[in-house]
């Protein structure tokens, strides 16, 4: 019996392995076509670039000059941080209120970040827009009310489950000590929070930093552009596209999450498990 578990443990072991090489071979594509001239990125898109093909760092500094990629990646990591930081606080704040007074109102609430989950943004992004101007949030501040919104629902569902896995007896002994509820939350509950803050950190932040459509509705695109935006400049009339530059300017954009990722990603199953915790 061992052994066949052992057998199919291997089979398995090597599916997944292929399937996640599948996952990488994009990225792995990119990285190779962004050292290559622009003529050889569609003839011979899977070959190493060697020889006449390899242009070095050439594509990177047309790809930073075309889109204006520094000042795209300060706005996307200025919108991405206090986003992410934004959600955490105020979704964790609500969670623990949520989980901790059992009423109608705190019912009502719990379902509608639920509900939020659920509505397609393709329902409400043209009324968003308007409201958006009519609000004058098109700016990097102004945007990240707009993600909390749309980022509440996930991370108060998985920090409702996280908190009520957490005894009620540890809040009690902080507050017969003198905490305020704003100091039991901050010093007793948010660090035990940590493996779902990261987690929900994670998820949120793959995702504010390559989104395109939110912040192509909402951001003032004369003065403000993240780094999606900035790559679709490189298109240019009647479909033409520099490849090379587009292919250095994606590897750019590329890094800066996966080294995120790669730091955080050991807390993200513990956080996710503790989330499904049922109260």
């Amino acid at each position: 019996m061992n052994a066949r578990k052992a057998k199919h443990g291997g089979i398995l072991t090597f599916v997944f392995m292929l399937i996640s090489l599948i996952y990488v071979f994009p990225i792995v594509l990119v990285l190779i076509n962004s050292f290559k001239k622009k003529a050889y990125i569609s003839r011979k898109p899977f070959a190493i670039p060697t020889g006449k093909m390899y242009v070095g760092l050439e594509n990177y500094v047309n790809g930073i000059k075309k889109t204006g990629f520094i000042d795209a990646f300060w706005t996307s990591l200025f919108i991405t941080v206090l986003s992410v930081a934004v959600i955490i606080i105020c979704t964790s704040m609500c969670a623990w209120y949520i989980s901790r007074v059992k009423n109608k109102f705190t019912t009502a609430l719990y379902f509608l970040c639920l509900f939020s989950m659920i509505v397609p943004f393709q329902m409400v992004m043209f009324t968003l827009s308007k409201l958006a101007d009519m609000m004058h949030l098109g700016n990097p501040l102004g945007i990240v009310v707009v993600y909390l919104g749309f980022g509440a629902g996930l991370s108060v569902f998985m920090f409702c489950g996280f908190v009520k896995s957490i005894p009620l007896e540890i809040e009690e002994a902080a507050m017969i000590d003198g905490c305020t509820p704003l100091q039991t939350f901050f010093r007793i509950v948010m660090p035990i929070l940590k493996p779902t803050c990261i987690t929900v950190a994670i998820l949120q932040a793959m995702w504010i930093w390559n989104d395109y459509l939110l912040p192509y509705l909402v951001l003032d695109m004369t003065k403000y552009k993240t780094i999606p935006i900035a790559v679709q400049y490189l298109r240019g009339g009647y479909g033409s596209i520099d490849m090379g530059a587009m292919m250095g300017v994606l590897v750019l954009a590329i890094i800066p999450i996966i080294i995120f990722y790669l730091a955080c990603q050991r807390y993200i199953i513990e956080g996710v498990v503790a989330g499904a915790v049922k109260g």
